[in-house]
């Protein structure tokens, strides 16, 4: 692909104008805004800048961001940037996996019945055959794109919300099992419903394929999708990082949009992702987020 042609988009280096990005954040001894009744509506510039600056930290670490490199590190970082200014309350997770040590970004926004846990997340990682901008920038964007969305609109949820950013996926769903393991059992009972993105701006999608596991989540995305009248197929829990959140008896959902091209390919770089497929994700995740946070 001839980079020439690429769509650009307004974005810098890893510390860009992160004061715009993280708009939503209410400013010390301001009044507190009013929370908005329906989730804001995400556009492609609001998502796709995130896409241009993963691709641009790989450009910069040897074409790729996979677990234990520079360019990982560099887009964890960025993605907690946006967070922090957001308002959001963020850790970093650390693991160590065959000798090297991998970190999963975790972050929680303030509010809710902590008993009472909705959880979304998405891989951060790619392989180090190429940057893996549809396979997970994708998903890591459309869920920072979502977190983004509830800091503008001032979401004052029911639920607690927390979101994640797994590392060593492509090692076999590493980071995630390995959150999993290290916590403990009565704070697993608190997660209500774990919800995952991996793969959601693959071109000439033909079918938003839902994983059908925990009813309320579940349920939600379909009634999502049909309101849109977009095509849907149902699929069972694995491949992702919901296999790690099934496996620990936690109710799962999500969504991707197929493989497509340049699976774990040099070419999965910003031009093998829709940037329409891509917005139209990130709005059904707000969407179900915005939906499952307000109810319980």
């Amino acid at each position: 692909m001839k980079l020439a042609n690429r769509r650009t988009y307004t974005v810098g280096a890893v510390g860009l104008g992160l004061a715009l990005l993280g708009a939503g954040a209410v400013p010390a001894g301001a009044a507190p805004a009013r929370t908005q009744t329906t989730p804001p509506a995400i556009s492609e510039q609001d998502v796709m800048p995130h896409l241009d600056a993963l691709q641009k930290i790989a450009d910069r670490n040897g074409g790729n961001r996979a677990f234990g490199t520079k360019g990982h590190e560099q887009s964890l970082e960025y993605v907690k940037g946006v967070l922090d200014k957001s308002g959001f309350k963020t850790r970093i997770d650390s693991f160590t996996y065959k000798g090297t040590v991998g970190h999963n970004l975790i972050a929680d926004w303030p509010g809710g019945d902590t008993n009472h846990t909705l959880f979304t997340g998405a891989h951060l990682d790619s392989v180090k055959a190429g940057p893996g901008i549809n396979d997970n920038g994708s998903g890591s964007a459309a869920t920072l794109a979502t977190a983004q969305a509830v800091a503008k609109g001032h979401l004052k949820p029911k639920r607690h919300l927390r979101f994640a950013w797994w590392d060593a996926e492509e090692e076999g769903l590493v980071g995630s099992a390995q959150y999993l393991k290290k916590l403990p059992a009565a704070e697993r009972k608190k997660i209500d419903t774990y919800l995952n993105f991996d793969m959601t701006g693959t071109k000439n999608v033909q079918q938003w394929l839902v994983v059908h596991d925990g009813k309320e989540a579940t349920d939600a995305f379909e009634d999502y999708f049909a309101a849109k009248k977009l095509p849907t197929f149902d699929i069972g829990v694995g491949g992702s990082d919901h296999e790690s959140f099934g496996k620990a008896g936690i109710p799962t959902s999500g969504f991707n949009t197929g493989v497509g091209n340049c699976l774990h390919e040099a070419c999965d770089r910003i031009d093998n992702v829709d940037p329409k497929t891509e917005t139209t994700s990130a709005n059904a995740i707000t969407g179900v987020v915005w939906k499952l946070a307000t109810t319980r």
